[in-house]
């Protein structure tokens, strides 16, 4: 593809996404709450940061240190611990995702060159994952798990299934025509019958740092009938290696579609949690709800800085969260979709759900924002990158 043809589609998914004024948006970038500070390892990006910050504005939601919101992946812990050895047996990569770290190793000044005056690329400390997989067989290769087996967290019969992972087409008119999705999927016939969930994991060690994820949630099943309580996510974990592990560490988004853990409606969780104990349940985090319809494609946005965490959708700061909760243990980068356990229909029949994943990507010991990021997205397609870790 003609590098300005690339350059050109790509444009409109950062105007779209971020409103910056290059694009006719007006005004500054935001900033996501004005955080421009980085470590050494990101020189190259920090003056174009400190340039773009701001103030944004902020959402009202309801905070509580809470035990009613379970855990994204309070046995997903048992899957991160399983899941170095299982990334160690990859299957051979394709084409589409063999480029590795060295595949973006050109010049800032040449890709700043080369983007219409978007800011220089940042080449260390980063992850980058476009999911322009062809199977998830692949994924390994690159440092992810595919889950497989039993385990929370899920109804008690579920299972996860590594066939629930997919690459499709992405049909947006805005993206290039070459763009793929991570499709992840959820099916449930009821309590008494076969329940399949799904979920990926990269093992990376990430504590300090910016993460973000474009991700597309969904309100109704694909088929069969509505109701059930499914959880959609995008979150950061270590293993609990006991009850009430005081290093425990995780920080989730968990949007729930059709309500549960005392809410009704459409809800969005952000959790940050200082640790738990299974049985009998209890619960160590603070939680901040948001009651709302967010359906369709937003940017999740966690920026973990030096003693807090700042939570951001679609650029929006949404909750702060700080002290105890704040992670003391390197955590891996997740996402996967489950139903809550008990919160299963009576209903007859096979229903599904499903998430997507655009992209993926984490700045390490940098604090950078919504609009950076998707500039950066923009760069790495157009050195058609379509995996970065720069990260050890």
């Amino acid at each position: 593809m003609h590098i300005l043809t690339f350059f050109r589609r790509n444009l409109l998914i950062l105007c779209a996404a971020t409103a910056l004024s290059a694009c006719g948006g007006g005004g500054s970038d935001g900033g996501d709450g004005g955080n421009a500070s980085s470590s050494s390892s990101s020189s190259s990006s920090s003056s174009s940061t400190s340039s773009s910050s701001g103030g944004e504005s902020s959402s009202s939601s309801s905070s509580s240190s809470s035990s009613s919101s379970s855990s994204s992946s309070s046995s997903s812990s048992s899957s991160s611990s399983s899941s170095s050895s299982s990334s160690s047996s990859s299957s051979s990569s394709s084409s589409s995702s063999s480029s590795s770290s060295s595949s973006s190793s050109s010049s800032s000044s040449s890709s700043s060159s080369s983007s219409g005056g978007l800011s220089p690329i940042i080449e260390e400390g980063i992850l980058f994952d476009d999911f322009s997989y062809s199977m998830s067989s692949q994924m390994p290769s690159n440092g992810w798990y595919v889950r497989s087996g039993g385990g929370g967290p899920g109804a008690a019969n579920a299972s996860w299934s590594t066939e629930y992972v997919t690459f499709v087409d992405d049909n947006d008119s805005s993206s290039s025509p070459d763009n793929k999705l991570m499709r992840m999927k959820a099916t449930t016939e009821g309590e008494s019958g076969p329940t399949v969930q799904s979920q990926v994991t990269f093992e990376g060690g990430f504590i300090k740092g910016t993460y973000a994820a474009r991700v597309y949630f969904n309100n109704a099943p694909t088929h069969g009938s509505d109701g059930d309580e499914i959880v959609e996510t995008f979150y950061t974990i270590t293993p609990l290696n006991f009850d009430n592990d005081p290093n425990y560490s995780e920080l989730d988004f968990e949007y729930l579609a059709n309500g549960g853990w005392g809410t009704n409606d459409n809800t969005m969780f952000m959790t940050s949690w200082e640790t738990y104990q299974p049985d009998p349940w209890v619960a160590d985090n603070t939680s901040d709800a948001i009651t709302a319809d967010y359906s369709g494609w937003h940017i999740l946005l966690m920026q973990v800085d030096d003693n807090e965490i700042r939570y951001y959708i679609d650029k929006e700061l949404v909750a702060t969260h700080s002290g105890d909760v704040y992670p003391e243990s390197p955590m891996s980068i997740n996402f996967n979709i489950w139903f809550i356990d008990g919160g299963v229909t009576a209903a007859s029949g096979e229903r599904g759900y499903q998430q997507d994943v655009d992209w993926m990507y984490f700045a390490k010991d940098q604090i950078i924002t919504t609009a950076y990021i998707v500039e950066q997205v923009v760069l790495q397609r157009m050195e058609e990158s379509v995996f970065v870790d720069t990260t050890d």
